[in-house]
């Protein structure tokens, strides 16, 4: 086996993305089908959902089912180190909980309690710690663990939460996969490069039938749940803090657009009165849907803002600390002026 010098590394990370996308593109077909035959659709019964007719549920297996078997590819192609193939494992185990998670909410007509959702994707999240992968710069341990858990759970619901129209949230999820690898490539943290090249690859892969017409998917809570654990567990996987250590939150404006619109959501639907585990149509993207703005226009928009946030997390950890809490700090004033305008935005 040759080891992964970083011309070949990055080869084989190649490989690994158009495996999963060709892959993807070639089992999301069968899986709408396999959606069809029994009928696991995603049918418009409450005011919340945005489409008009059933549509097949099921494209996150056949995401999940490009990313497995990418890996497992990459695995014979070549040696892991004893690490990376240590984290692979927890992603998997952990993965495979969050995948059956997601397909029995799919598979049950109105979805499963949200108590049940939060307890399996605890587990899961758990199953990451085991693995070690997990917060590396806080202290006591078990406070880091704790932290991990909850990082990982939001993540996981934040990517779910932003899954509200054709293309948005597997969109977003490809630009953070290749933010991630972007940043590990200079450390060769190969469990991140692998996973996430394969990630993006299997989404890319099942995006063109997620805007097909004739043959329109839903990625489903089987996919929506599985690429948030996976995103998750990229970002614990390498480090940002070479240069200064606020590059350490890094992460979050990787992941800025979905957990700018869960913490949004929960703001607005507090203040109207609402529970915060009840839908409705509070999401930035319905909200910029309302005053105006075309579908294909909303997405352009959230690409360009994902692509932006993530030049920024890349810069937070190459420059110095002063030049990073100015990054930091016109982000927030931003994230919070946007706000502002979208709670103005009336909305049902």
């Amino acid at each position: 086996m040759r080891p992964l010098g970083s011309l070949y590394g990055t080869t084989l990370y190649v490989q690994c993305f158009l495996i999963a996308c060709i892959l993807s593109a070639i089992v999301t077909p069968l899986m709408r089908i396999v959606a069809l035959r029994f009928h696991i659709l995603d049918r418009p019964w409450s005011d919340v959902k945005t489409h008009k007719k059933a549509v097949p549920y099921l494209g996150g297996a056949a995401v999940a089912i490009a990313v497995t078997i990418a890996l497992l590819g990459a695995r014979l192609a070549t040696q892991f180190p004893t690490g990376t193939l240590h984290a692979l494992r927890g992603i998997f185990i952990g993965g495979s909980i969050i995948a059956l998670l997601g397909l029995a909410d799919d598979i049950k007509p109105k979805g499963l309690g949200y108590k049940m959702k939060f307890a399996v994707q605890f587990t899961a999240a758990a199953a990451l710690v085991a693995f070690d992968i997990r917060i590396q710069f806080i202290t006591p341990a078990w406070f880091a663990d704790l932290l991990t858990v909850i990082w990982v759970v939001g993540v996981i619901n934040a990517v779910n939460i932003i899954d509200i129209m054709d293309g948005l949230s597997s969109g977003i999820a490809v630009i953070a996969s290749m933010a991630f690898l972007f940043i590990s490539l200079p450390s060769e943290e190969v469990y991140v490069n692998f996973a996430a090249a394969a990630l993006a690859g299997a989404l890319l892969g099942f995006m063109p039938y997620n805007f097909s017409r004739r043959l329109k998917i839903f990625l489903g809570d089987t996919g929506s749940l599985l690429v948030g654990f996976v995103l998750a567990a990229l970002s614990l996987g390498t480090s940002y803090t070479r240069v200064n250590h606020l590059g350490v939150f890094a992460p979050l404006l990787i992941l800025g657009l979905p957990l700018y619109d869960t913490f949004l959501v929960i703001a607005l639907r507090f203040r109207r009165g609402i529970s915060p585990f009840r839908g409705s149509r509070d999401h930035f993207a319905l909200r910029l849907e309302r005053y105006g703005f075309f579908r294909e226009e909303i997405l352009v928009l959230s690409y360009a803002i994902s692509l932006l946030l993530s030049f920024a997390a890349f810069e937070v950890t190459i420059v110095s600390r002063n030049y990073a809490i100015l990054i930091y700090s016109g982000v927030a004033l931003a994230a919070f002026a946007w706000g502002s305008w979208l709670a103005r935005i009336p909305i049902e």
